[in-house]
C-alpha cells in the first residue's frame, strides 16, 4: 500500500499514509495519549520500546514483507496508527494487530471511515482478523459495528507477535468474513 490517500469524514479531511522514519516522536505521543488502551491491553502504560515493537513485531509464520504500518493524520497531527499483516493467518487474509486512535480522535467517525477505506483497498480479501482486550467496550463495539464476530468472553492467548507484559491477560479474537470467504 505504499502511497497516501485522503478519506472524508463529515467536517474533517484526514490523510492516511505509510509510517515514515520521522514519525517516531508522533507515535510516542500517540501511545502516551492512548494510555487507557495500553493499560487495558497490557496492564501497563505504554513504554519506550512499544514503538520499536510496533515496527518489528510479526505473528509467527508471517513474512516481514507483508507487514503494513499506516498512520492517520488529522490536520497534520498523527491521530492513529494501523498495524496489519497481509496473507495472514492464511493467503487472502489480513491480520490487524493494532488499530489505535488517540482519545481526542475517537467518536468522530474517523475509525469507521478508516476501516471502510482500508477494506475498499483490498477487495479480494475474504478474511480479516483482529483482537481486542477483554472488557474493552469501545473496541468490542467498534468491531461489532464493522460486522466482526467476537469469540467468547473468555480471552485466548495474548498477541502472538510480541512478548506479553507481566500483567497482560489474553485477548478476544474477532473475525470478519467477506463475500467469497
Amino acid at each position: 500500500m505504499a502511497d497516501a490517500w485522503r478519506i472524508d469524514v463529515p467536517g474533517e479531511r484526514v490523510l492516511v499514509r505509510d509510517l515514515a522514519p520521522g514519525d517516531e516522536e508522533a507515535l510516542l505521543t500517540l501511545f502516551e495519549e492512548c494510555e487507557d488502551w495500553f493499560v487495558a491491553a497490557t496492564g501497563l502504560p505504554s513504554g519506550p520500546g512499544d514503538v520499536q515493537s510496533l515496527c518489528y513485531a510479526l505473528p509467527e509464520g508471517a513474512d516481514a514483507g507483508d507487514k503494513v504500518l499506516l498512520v492517520l493524520e488529522r490536520d497534520g497531527v498523527v491521530a492513529g496508527v494501523v498495524d496489519a499483516v497481509r496473507d495472514h493467518p492464511e493467503p487472502g487474509a489480513v491480520a490487524v494487530g493494532v488499530f489505535l486512535l488517540a482519545p481526542w480522535a475517537r467518536g468522530r467517525g474517523l475509525g469507521r471511515a478508516l476501516a471502510a477505506s482500508l477494506l475498499s483497498r483490498v477487495p479480494d480479501t475474504t478474511l480479516v482478523t483482529a483482537t481486542v482486550p477483554p472488557g474493552w467496550p469501545p473496541g468490542e463495539h467498534f468491531l461489532r459495528a464493522l460486522g466482526f464476530t467476537l469469540d467468547s468472553d473468555v480471552p485466548t492467548a495474548s498477541a502472538a507477535d510480541r512478548r506479553p507484559g507481566p500483567r497482560e491477560g489474553g485477548v478476544r479474537r474477532a473475525v470478519l468474513r467477506r463475500p467469497g470467504g
